[in-house]
């Protein structure tokens, strides 16, 4: 059974996306069997690896139970990395599943259908706390939190962490915590540092080693359709992707 991470927070801007994609292709490059997810309508992550979907083959289609999940992978352009392509009718997707009395756990039934020859299947979910993400935390062993280093990074974890307690309650109990991320990192500016510090005091045992600096590397890479190893693989940003890499793998050993 593959091990399912997903990569959830309500504010969009904080590396979500940046992060799913380089953790999907580095853990391909370390020889892991990965699938990566696009459960955002924006299909940032697909386009960020510089593929495209249509509607009858995206992730949308096979929640919709139109298409099998095995029909609907993308190969990237990385050995061992196949992608579940996001498009923007997931938001109609996402309408229709409340309806659904199963809707929670459609995406995990999928998975555990089409996922059982993966090591890793990371699930990049849209920046909400709705049905989408949702559905991927009752998927999920482990739910990975990415935070920009800002004052307002602190009310947002509060209700993140509020949902990981709902979501164990109700429908996966035993869903972990793979860490809080800190992202976009700038050790110039006062209320960054004073941000880790914070969070890293009050939840010790949540918070991942590994901090993401600000690189306008990542950014670049993206809009290339390309991960951060192949557009700069010099950069802090890939240096510090190659570490949360190596976190991430050895917490799963």
């Amino acid at each position: 059974m593959a091990r399912t991470i997903a990569v959830v927070n309500q504010k969009g801007g904080v590396g979500k996306t940046t992060t799913a994609v380089n953790l999907a292709v580095l853990c391909s490059i370390a020889r892991k069997r990965c699938l990566l997810v696009d459960l955002d309508p924006q299909a940032n992550a697909t386009s960020g690896l510089g593929l495209q979907a249509s509607r009858p083959t995206s992730i949308g289609a096979a929640l919709a139970g139109s298409a099998p999940l095995e029909q609907i992978l993308l190969a990237a352009k990385i050995e061992g990395l196949e992608v579940a392509p996001g498009h923007h009718s997931l938001i109609e997707v996402e309408q229709s599943l409340v309806t659904r009395h199963d809707s929670h756990g459609v995406l995990r039934s999928l998975l555990e259908s089409g996922g059982r020859d993966y090591d890793l299947v990371f699930i990049d979910c849209p920046p909400s706390l709705g049905l989408l993400p949702f559905s991927a935390l009752v998927a999920a062993h482990s739910v990975l939190v990415p935070i920009q280093c800002e004052y307002f990074a602190m009310e947002g974890l509060t209700q993140i962490l509020a949902t990981i307690s709902q979501v164990r309650e109700v429908a996966n109990p035993s869903l972990q915590m793979e860490g809080i991320l800190f992202t976009m990192f700038d050790p110039s500016l006062q209320h960054s540092v004073e941000i880790i510090e914070e969070v890293s005091s009050h939840l010790p045992n949540d918070t991942l080693e590994t901090i993401i600096p600000r690189d306008i590397a990542l950014s670049e890479a993206a809009s290339f359709g390309q991960p951060i190893v192949r557009y700069d693989p010099a950069s802090r940003g890939a240096r510090a992707y190659i570490e949360l890499t190596r976190e991430i793998l050895n917490a799963g050993q």
